[in-house]
């Protein structure tokens, strides 16, 4: 985690300045229809959506732009627009003491994270999140509040357009703010990119369109276009979302990336309560040691300290397991290749008082300042590793091609680069991960998890929990034919034509073109979050 000192003072203003041609689709959409509207820009910047509204010329009665910065305000100033008012003001204080109303909410809000935020900030964001009769939470980004704020600014009917991280659509933190647009706008609607917006960084960013029209419906729509040039189509051929009826059930928002049709199959699919990896198996996160580096060694790391009696089996990198079932032979093979595979599990200081190489291994930690680490800071003993248990199957926590469930054979701990998964009861091992092999299973993964940048894709416990299993203990018979399929590195797609067909079509009894289905569900969703790691 960067430390506020060591920050950019870009980054710390969260100031990723918008591209002339959103701006230019942002204003013209939120002007359309609207007769000499009062606009509003909370988070100003250097003044881009009053440059292009100077430039396309908009008739509109007030345009009132906020800016913290006071270099950026003056630049903001310096551009001559009719009836513009720059005020070099916070955000949070303004939104909170103003009793004006605007028709139109236009801006690329500050992304910076709660830990940026000085004391006088949070205390302003949590009273925004009071007056919205929202709870605030420290995991909030700025984003968020101004957003809210927005909100509260806007008129009963009028139109706010934000260019916002793509994280609206899935993130846990954010969960309330999609619940809290989903009943305050008739129309949410969201224009997502296939390729990166801002050259600068690695966040993927949408554009948030929201509309009250004064009726009592509420849909949310979604298009995906190319890139920021291919705006201006959608102005010159008119915008057509197609919406969706809004499911309040749905957590996030990647869900209405699909049509009317897939959206019902999924539901289908998460309403049976009795086929959800959480009914045969709990979810844990892995072993957090506070220093992965340190505590998971390779081979030569033992033998010279020593430490045989404290290196423990592990696995921690998905380049590690390429199986079904992660076996003692695969394990010694990464030991031999000189991976990390040994995690080392001290005990007390009491108890490690006559072990010449564990007391210089730890001293060299000590040297390095390991024992300083968030983590380790907080122990009793520093290197004493907390809630040591070994899982009867690993699932990994963040994911490329398709998501990863295998077998722990080899009694390995792991890290919390994987999750830990327990059977429940009389769960079947071999028929509850070959189980999950099927594309139904992948579809629900895709809806449930995150894209983590990179094209990654990010599940949490609770999440892999929720994912669809058609269990059947008799799907251990293609448990082996699985895991060689895998070892050979078959391509998945030719995995699943065989899976498919043992696990949903004869067992389950759904038809070839419900499998073709949700095969395109994952390939869609899947394909979506790849390209964006290209």
């Amino acid at each position: 985690m960067q430390l506020f000192e060591n920050a950019s003072e870009q980054k710390l203003r969260g100031g990723y300045y918008t591209p002339p041609q959103i701006a230019t689709f942002l204003l013209q959409w939120g002007v359309t229809n609207i007769l000499c509207p009062d606009i509003l820009e909370p988070s100003c910047g250097d003044g881009v959506f009053i440059e292009q509204a100077q430039n396309l010329n908009l008739d509109f009665s007030s345009f009132t732009g906020v800016e913290y910065d006071a270099e950026e305000a003056a630049k903001a100033s310096g551009i001559t627009l009719h009836d513009t008012n720059v005020l070099n003001r916070d955000f949070h204080e303004f939104c909170l003491s103003t009793h004006k109303r605007f028709d139109v909410v236009v801006g690329n809000p500050p992304f910076i994270r709660y830990q940026y935020y000085d004391e006088s900030l949070q205390t302003l964001a949590s009273d925004i999140f009071k007056k919205a009769k929202l709870k605030y939470s420290k995991l909030t980004n700025a984003w968020v509040t101004f957003i809210i704020g927005s909100t509260l600014l806007l008129k009963d009917q009028g139109r706010m357009a934000f260019v916002v991280p793509a994280d609206i659509l899935q993130v846990s933190y954010a969960k309330q703010l999609r619940n809290y647009l989903i009943k305050n706008f008739n129309q949410v609607n969201i224009i997502s990119f296939e390729q990166l917006v801002f050259d600068d960084i690695q966040q993927e960013v949408v554009l948030l369109l929201c509309e009250k029209n004064g009726s009592d419906r509420h849909s949310i729509g979604h298009i995906d276009v190319r890139d920021v040039e291919a705006l201006q189509n959608l102005l010159r051929n008119g915008l057509h979302f197609n919406s969706k009826r809004v499911n309040k059930d749905s957590d996030k928002w990647s869900y209405y990336f699909l049509s009317n049709d897939e959206i019902t199959f999924i539901e289908n699919l998460s309403s049976n309560e009795n086929k959800h990896i959480g009914n045969y198996a709990s979810v844990e996160v892995g072993i957090t040691t506070g220093a992965n580096q340190y505590f998971t060694v390779p081979k030569n790391i033992v033998d010279f300290y020593g430490l045989e009696k404290f290196a423990k089996p592990m696995v921690g990198r998905s380049v590690q397991v390429s199986s079904l079932d992660f076996t003692t032979t695969d394990w010694l093979k990464n030991v031999n290749k000189g991976s990390r595979a040994h995690l080392l599990v001290f005990e007390s200081r009491e108890a490690i008082a006559n072990h010449i190489g564990a007391k210089d291994y730890i001293e060299a930690g000590e040297s390095e300042g390991v024992n300083k680490g968030y983590k380790t800071s907080i122990r009793d003993d520093w290197f004493v590793i907390p809630s040591i248990k070994i899982s009867d199957a690993l699932f990994l926590r963040r994911n490329h091609l398709f998501p990863r469930l295998v077998l722990n054979s080899a009694h390995a701990y792991t890290t919390d680069t994987m999750h830990r998964v327990f059977f429940k009861g009389h769960t079947n091992p071999k028929a509850f991960i070959a189980s999950y092999y099927n594309s139904f299973s992948f579809a629900h993964a895709e809806i449930v998890g995150r894209n983590f940048g990179g094209g990654v894709l990010e599940l949490m416990p609770s999440e892999v929990e929720s994912i669809f299993l058609p269990y059947d203990e008799e799907n251990e018979n293609i448990f082996d034919d699985i895991d060689v399929m895998l070892r050979k590195g078959e391509p998945i797609d030719k995995i699943l034509d065989y899976t498919d067909k043992k696990i949903l079509i004869e067992k389950c009894g759904y038809s070839i073109n419900q499998v073709k289905q949700g095969r395109n569900i994952w390939k869609k969703l899947s394909s979506r979050r790849l390209k964006r790691g290209k």
